[in-house]
């Protein structure tokens, strides 16, 4: 019997429940790809096609036991980033993976959703260009 084995990406981003965008939309592009796809959920947008009528943040705490879960059963081969909201998610995630330098990481910092609502804290900024732009 031939055994197969699959690169794993890990999504570290939020909800979008139409589809388009968010860890659903990484889940379907990881796995055309070929990739096994594994994620970290940051936070649950309230949306649909026609925008975003409000934003739930998922606990520090348990975005921090995501990530621990993950990375005990399933070594990603490769990470992206998608939305992070607020500095202590950024800190979170950059505290977490600055001890994995040799997996690649691509950072897509979503800001503000295709209808124009705004997805991040404006301090935010700064962290992540501080924090997550020199890992990615």
């Amino acid at each position: 019997m031939k055994t197969y084995t699959y690169p794993t990406v890990l999504s570290i981003a939020g909800f979008d429940g139409s589809g388009g965008a968010g860890i659903q939309a990484d889940i379907k592009t990881s796995s055309a790809l070929g990739c096994y796809a594994t994620t970290v959920l940051t936070a649950l947008p309230i949306q649909n096609t026609t925008g975003v009528k409000s934003i739930h943040p998922i606990p520090e705490e348990v975005i921090k036991k995501q990530l621990l879960c993950m990375f005990e059963d399933i070594i990603p081969s490769a990470i992206k980033i998608g939305m992070v909201h607020s500095t202590i998610l950024v800190n979170i995630i950059a505290d977490f993976l600055k001890d994995y330098p040799d997996i690649p990481i691509v950072f897509d910092p979503v800001m503000v959703s295709t209808s124009g609502h705004q997805l991040i804290e404006k301090e935010t900024i700064k962290a992540i260009k501080e924090k997550l732009f020199p890992i990615a």
